[in-house]
């Protein structure tokens, strides 16, 4: 059956798309591992689209403290809020997705979180990546794109999981109806977790061509309004941020300062995004651009409280000419040139961060000022098309 999908090639055929059955579960299972944009992160959030992480496929599950492993999860995500996403995969051919899928992954949700350590999370992702040859440092750096230091991704997903900010994500070709009334009602009486159906549709063409259309199903205003910040961006302000100085012991002189960066990035920025422990120049140009090469951000971790963040990482990837090798590496010898930092080479393709106390000196302050704004000509310098690509 074709309900109106059609693909147009390049050379301007026409191809028909009819929906076909998955040959079997573990095909969509593959496939929801490979390619976790199949979770519609748009749809799920469509004013901050989540981004998912695999952690772990057939993650193992305990019923009581140090106990074996119970059950498995057919997927487990964190997107990019470290919020902990549970999958559970069924065909519309199987009748347990009507009900007992439910109280199957309701028994997973509860038990992750009175079972699973501290560091649970971070450890099982590890061992994925060995298991696949990946490099686990190089591949989270990859999904946060500079947003996050890794060990504070880690402890964020922990504080969620105890918190029970969690997602639950039931995916099939064919949500029925009796799911979807229960995803709805779930999610309408939870507060700290998202319950959510996915229906992934198949369609194959006689040439060979496959397409898969998502749709994320149980959504309502009732679900989206009691869900906390960590869902829905609860708002942030200037002075939420410098209570949370204050909360992690940052001195007088750093909250100043702190004070200091912010004013001078109001001159020359067009907004500032905050979080709670943090603060994000971002400058628009050209057409619907964004630069973000700093932000500021309080740890009560750390020996030195408040850092500024450095976006190489985010730079290369959005702002040319920072793409090119010998632009980062211009940056970074400016930025070594602050008495008292000393960024190594390999900073380049990363995030790395400098002590805000750095550029307490006047003239310091004065040097990192003047990179910034050099990086604010050099990425206005590089033009982004009409059509909207540099």
């Amino acid at each position: 059956m074709n309900p109106g999908i059609f693909l147009i090639q390049d050379n301007e055929d026409l191809i028909e798309m009819n929906e076909q059955a998955y040959d079997s579960e573990k095909l969509l299972q593959t496939w929801l591992a490979k390619y976790p944009a199949l979770l519609v992160g748009g749809q799920i959030d469509s004013t901050d689209p989540r981004r998912f992480l695999l952690i772990e496929q057939e993650c193992g599950v305990p019923s009581e403290e140090a106990g074996s492993e119970r059950w498995k999860i057919d997927h487990l995500f964190l997107d990019q809020e470290a919020i902990p996403t549970i999958v559970e995969v069924k065909r519309s051919t199987d009748t347990r997705i009507r009900r007992e899928v439910v109280g199957q992954i309701l028994d997973y949700a509860a038990n992750v979180v009175a079972y699973w350590p501290a560091g649970h999370l971070q450890s099982r992702f590890y061992a994925n990546c060995e298991a696949c040859d990946l490099n686990a440092e190089e591949k989270l750096s990859e999904f946060l794109e500079g947003e996050l230091e890794n060990d504070e991704f880690w402890q964020k997903a922990d504080r969620n999981l105890q918190q029970r900010k969690m997602r639950l994500l039931f995916i099939a070709d064919v949500i029925p109806e009796e799911l979807r009334r229960i995803v709805e009602f779930l999610n309408d009486q939870m507060d700290q977790t998202e319950v959510l159906a996915i229906e992934i549709k198949q369609f194959v063409a006689q040439q060979g061509l496959k397409s898969l259309v998502p749709r994320v199903v149980g959504q309502t205003t009732k679900g989206r309004d009691k869900k906390p910040g960590a869902f829905r961006n609860a708002k942030k302000t200037e002075g939420s941020f410098f209570d949370e100085m204050l909360k992690n012991g940052s001195s007088d002189d750093e909250v100043e300062l702190a004070r200091k960066v912010l004013a001078w990035s109001r001159t020359i920025f067009s907004e500032i995004n905050w979080g709670s422990a943090s603060f994000s120049p971002i400058l628009k140009y050209g057409l619907e651009h964004s630069l973000n090469p700093i932000s500021v951000y309080t740890s009560g971790k750390r020996a030195l409280n408040a850092k500024i963040r450095i976006r190489f990482l985010r730079m290369m990837r959005k702002n040319p000419p920072f793409d090119l090798l010998e632009k980062r590496l211009d940056l970074l010898h400016r930025l070594n040139q602050i008495p008292g930092i000393n960024l190594p080479e390999e900073s380049i393709d990363r995030m790395t961060t400098i002590p805000l106390a750095s550029l307490s000196e006047k003239q310091s302050f004065s040097q990192f000022t003047q990179i910034v704004e050099w990086i604010i000509q050099e990425v206005k310098a590089a033009k982004p098309t009409s059509q909207g690509k540099f």
